[in-house]
């Protein structure tokens, strides 16, 4: 089953504290639905990732959050959009960004992953989920890992 998760880089708020004070004073605000202001989660994610980033050289935190998700399971599509050429270029880049165990768990120490419904229902192995092993008998092939994820 593959993933296709909605507002991987934050619908724009994964931003850096430089990135923010630039959009302040050139009069741009972050275009959301819900405000043009960053939450506290969205700092602290925000600050995790810049960490990560550092760590990869020229990596921006958006391509990062990109490279995350493609890490945590086999087929995932990320809706992603963008305005500018820069964008398109920042995502093209997640796809060669490979992260550590360590640095994952950094992401995951600031915000736990959830792979969302139905396989955070299933689990890993459907047969030992109480409910789906009383329905019926499944033959059950575990997924291999995320290709990005691959050593």
């Amino acid at each position: 089953m593959a993933i296709c998760p909605w507002d991987v880089i934050g619908g724009g708020k994964f931003q850096t504290k430089k990135q923010m004070e630039s959009r302040k004073q050139a009069g741009e605000g972050l275009r959301s639905f819900s405000g043009g202001e960053q939450s506290e989660d969205e700092i602290k994610i925000s600050e995790a990732l810049d960490e990560v980033a550092a760590e990869h050289g020229d990596a921006t935190i958006q391509a990062i959050a990109l490279a995350y998700v493609m890490h945590k399971a086999r087929n995932v599509f990320p809706l992603v959009g963008g305005r500018k050429v820069e964008h398109l270029e920042e995502n093209i880049k997640a796809l060669s960004i490979r992260l550590t165990d360590e640095q994952i768990k950094k992401l995951e120490s600031v915000k736990p992953f959830d792979i969302g419904f139905p396989l955070n229902m299933v689990g890993d192995d459907p047969k030992e989920t109480v409910f789906i092993a009383m329905s019926a008998p499944i033959a059950w092939q575990r997924a291999p890992k995320p290709i990005a994820h691959q050593q």
